[in-house]
């Protein structure tokens, strides 16, 4: 047995030792012809998905804004119609004593302009209204005036 140990040839790798890889896992390309598919990025696709992305969002959020701005702006108007409501409404005739949480209303007579303020509905009037009906309201328990209509 030890003359056929000495007459085989020692084997040679075929292949150079430069151009096999110590970890070919961590080669950023497949090393052999069953390996998995590797494709280099298309950065500009990244880029361009995570900038639509990004506009996407910052337009909800901007949305967002806009109703919360719109849903101030009409808060700020109907405080506003309230004040020019209570301010005509404590410059105008009244011949009562209001009475916490009954409903009145605001009237401008059309001879000289001047605000009254009535116990009497405009439907109540009938057909010959002598006023020009401004405002529904009720006296709330602060002493301002909720506009109703």
């Amino acid at each position: 047995m030890s003359e056929e140990k000495n007459t085989e040839k020692p084997f040679i790798n075929p292949i150079d030792k430069d151009k096999v890889a110590e970890t070919p896992g961590l080669l950023p390309y497949a090393h052999t012809t069953g390996s998995a598919i590797i494709r280099p990025e298309d950065k500009g696709r990244i880029r361009g998905n995570a900038m639509l992305a990004m506009y996407d969002q910052t337009e909800r959020q901007m949305d967002q804004l806009r109703q919360q701005m719109e849903t101030l702006v009409k808060q700020a108007k109907d405080l506003q119609k309230r004040v020019n409501i209570s301010e005509a409404i404590y410059q105008a005739d009244i011949p009562f004593q209001p009475v916490i949480h009954h409903v009145y209303y605001l009237y401008q007579r059309k001879s000289d302009g001047k605000h009254l303020l009535s116990l009497v509905s405009p439907e109540e009037w009938g057909s010959r209204l002598p006023y020009e009906h401004l405002a529904t309201v009720r006296l709330l328990g602060d002493h301002t005036w909720e506009v109703l209509a």
